[in-house]
């Protein structure tokens, strides 16, 4: 399979947006995180000959709260208006828990980013979301 292979979830048409706007913005972060993990095990196994543990631990390298808000602030100027706003919905939000090797500002901007793949996913917004998806990998790479 070719690295750059359309690796998106599909599932689409779930929400409208305003559907999805409404939705509390940790739980859009919640449904990011999983997309973002699927994403990133698709092409690293799609890329990859190493084993599972050894994928896992590649994964878990560049799903971290850390690589995220890097790939958030690298993203920040092609968000749309829309997008930006979920993800300062995501970001301001207030969660019960934190990073274990992140700063909260970098947790906060690792939830936000969550959100914005999240909305995008629910709803049915796949190029959108796999742009996204593709350029915070790459800037995840360029920044290691």
């Amino acid at each position: 399979m070719a690295p750059d292979a359309d690796f998106a979830p599909k599932y689409r048409g779930v929400m409208t947006p305003e559907e999805a706007r409404e939705l509390n913005p940790l739980v859009l972060a919640y449904i990011g995180d999983g997309v973002q993990m699927l994403y990133l095990r698709a092409r690293y196994a799609a890329s990859s000959h190493a084993k599972a543990g050894k994928l896992h631990v590649l994964v878990s390298a560049k799903a971290r709260a850390t690589a995220q808000a890097k790939a958030a602030d690298a993203l920040a100027d092609i968000l749309t208006p829309e997008e930006a706003e979920v993800f300062r919905r995501g970001r301001n939000s207030h969660s019960g828990s934190s990073a274990k090797n992140a700063s909260i500002v970098e947790y906060r901007k690792a939830s936000g980013l969550e959100a914005v793949f999240g909305y995008l996913y629910l709803t049915g917004a796949d190029a959108r979301l796999e742009e996204l998806l593709r350029l915070s990998a790459e800037e995840d790479r360029s920044a290691t």
